[in-house]
């Protein structure tokens, strides 16, 4: 077949013979250039291959012979048509009008059917008196090599073309596929594929694998899977994981630490309550909200009201001398706590994920013997935060096949090509990646996918400025804080603690949880600190914390100097108080 026009061939072609195979052969586009067809980049050269698949009629050019200009019809057009009387009107035309009678016309698609290379004059009452010239625009649907989507075509694309259907029988057009598509494809591995495009964008993973993903690397799909796998993270170094649920090491766990009341509120779990430590000075609100200090012991029972108002309820274990209290703690209050427990049991990733509820913190005790360095076990400390499942396709390098890994394609999608070759079958000791370590991107990507359930919480509120305080929360007499218009704190040795008063009982005693409230307009300067039994025999024996600006607002008017410090009513020494 002599090369034609593509518009001259697909007007002329019957539909019933699809598919056919054409050649590029000659053009505006000789020697190949990429151009757009629907939204995509294509590119045809001299000598490629389409395979057509489908022909759809988009709309009909009709000219007037006469005026020259141009009306689009819709292929649902409903005019009828006829024959123009004109000597050089062919036969073949004339033949359909002649067996319906006269007043029986051709709807568009009849007269578009009797193309003969050449468009026809033809007559239509509903456009006008003048002949006419059907110019038809279809769209080819068609396959090219290495395409992942059909092709759509205009008909008006100037290029020639040749049909080579009954020479290209043994042509086979290997199509483009995404790993998300061959996860649908499960019966078509395991398949060997070439990989056509590598990953696009932001790395996601740091494994040395998914560095060689690269176009032309020759890859085994083995099999589809779905992976479970534990988002982990190294408070200590910043560094981000996902554990696979074969991982082999032994865990052990380690306390949670929580920084402000609302973290410790996010750590109780339904039905169960929370145990910890004061680690960390927190300062009272007046009457309603004691100080807490380091060593005191809370039992945290869960939250009480709701938005802004809402307060943590905490019993407070007292001394040996004192009873305990129960206190409505502000979500927005500071501190720091440790949470108390008594594990030393070691446990596999499986058991510890069946009984301790996410997050958790734990720290690797065994490392995993499959694999032949764990960086886990280097770590100190490890926080598991959440529970992800993803499809994946379990793949390995042609070069190793036994050296398997885990693609998840909604996270890593790239394009591929899948050949006849035939699959090594993988080993029964196939060690796959059982660590992926993640790049901080992606880590925190995971995060924002995550539900609000798993979610890490969200930071604390400001604190809110009490009386006598500056609103950064410390008082104005406190070392780190200045006021305009006052004199600079002379710099002075550290000063022992002064005895403290006695404690009033109404600080020991058990009562009725009090609501948090603001605090009051007043300083009670008077006003004794709580603080505990351990603290007090600190302060007493002369190796509690120095109070300088205290001592110095409450007893410095008394002090005369006498020596090195001067007479008076008390001598104050090193570490000592004389009466």
């Amino acid at each position: 077949m002599e090369p034609l026009s593509f518009q001259e061939y697909i007007c002329s072609l019957d539909p019933t013979t699809l598919p056919r195979v054409l050649r590029i052969c000659a053009g505006v586009y000789f020697q190949g250039s990429v151009y757009e067809i629907s939204g995509n980049e294509c590119c045809l050269s001299t000598g490629d291959l389409l395979k057509v698949m489908a022909v759809a009629l988009q709309k009909v050019i009709c000219e007037d012979m006469v005026t020259g200009q141009t009306t689009e019809l819709p292929p649902t057009f409903k005019g009828l048509f006829q024959p123009a009387p004109a000597p050089r009107l062919k036969k073949t035309l004339q033949t359909p009008f002649l067996e319906g009678g006269p007043q029986q016309g051709l709807t568009l698609h009849q007269a578009l059917g009797q193309w003969d290379r050449r468009p026809q004059p033809l007559l239509c009452p509903a456009i006008g008196p003048h002949a006419l010239l059907l110019h038809p625009v279809y769209e080819v649907h068609a396959v090219m090599h290495l395409r992942r989507d059909v092709v759509k075509i205009p008909s008006t694309l100037e290029v020639d073309v040749e049909d080579v259907t009954e020479k290209a029988q043994h042509v086979h057009f290997a199509r483009s596929l995404l790993l998300s598509e061959v996860l649908r494809m499960e019966e078509a591995l395991p398949a060997q594929a070439e990989i056509l495009e590598g990953p696009a964008g932001p790395a996601i993973f740091e494994s040395a694998w998914v560095s060689r993903l690269q176009r032309g690397q020759q890859l085994q799909l083995h099999s589809c899977s779905h992976a479970c796998w534990v988002l982990t993270s190294a408070p200590s170094s910043s560094r981000h994981f996902l554990l696979s649920s074969a991982y082999q090491g032994r865990f052990r766990r380690r306390p949670r630490q929580f920084t402000g009341v609302q973290e410790l509120a996010a750590g109780l779990q339904p039905g169960q309550r929370l145990h910890v430590v004061v680690t960390r000075d927190c300062e009272g609100r007046g009457d309603n909200v004691p100080p807490l200090g380091v060593g005191d012991r809370l039992e945290a029972q869960g939250l009480q009201g709701d938005g802004p108002d809402a307060r943590l309820l905490c019993h407070h274990h007292g001394g040996e001398e004192e009873e305990g209290e129960e206190l409505l703690l502000p979500l927005d209050l500071g501190g720091s706590f440790v949470e108390e427990m008594c594990d030393s049991k070691k446990y596999g990733l499986a058991e510890l994920l069946e009984r301790q509820p996410l997050p958790c913190e734990v720290r690797v005790v065994a490392a995993d013997p499959g694999l032949e360095r764990d960086v886990l076990g280097t770590l100190p400390a490890l926080r598991l935060e959440a529970r992800l499942d993803q499809p994946v396709l379990v793949g390995s390098f042609c070069q190793e096949p036994a050296e398997g890994f885990e693609i998840p394609p909604r996270w890593l999608d790239f394009s591929i090509m899948l050949s006849e070759r035939p699959v090594h079958p993988l080993a029964p000791c196939t060690r796959r990646c059982r660590v992926e370590e993640l790049t901080e991107a992606f880590y925190y990507q995971l995060l924002a996918q995550l539900p609000d359930a798993l979610a890490p919480p969200p930071p604390r509120p400001p604190k809110r400025a009490q009386a006598g305080t500056s609103p950064g929360g410390r008082h104005p007499s406190t070392p780190g804080s200045s006021s305009v218009g006052t004199r600079p704190a002379l710099s002075l040795p550290p000063l022992p603690a002064l005895p403290q008063p006695s404690i009033s009982k109404q600080y020991g005693q058990r009562r009725p949880p009090r609501d948090t409230g603001e605090a009051p307009d007043t300083f009670q300067a008077l006003a004794p600190p709580r603080v505990s039994a351990q603290r007090r025999t600190a302060v007493a024996g002369g190796h509690g914390p120095p109070a300088v600006a205290a001592g110095r607002a409450a007893y410095g008017h008394h002090l005369s100097r006498t020596g090195p410090w001067g007479p008076g009513v008390g001598m104050l020494s090193w570490g000592h108080v004389h009466p």
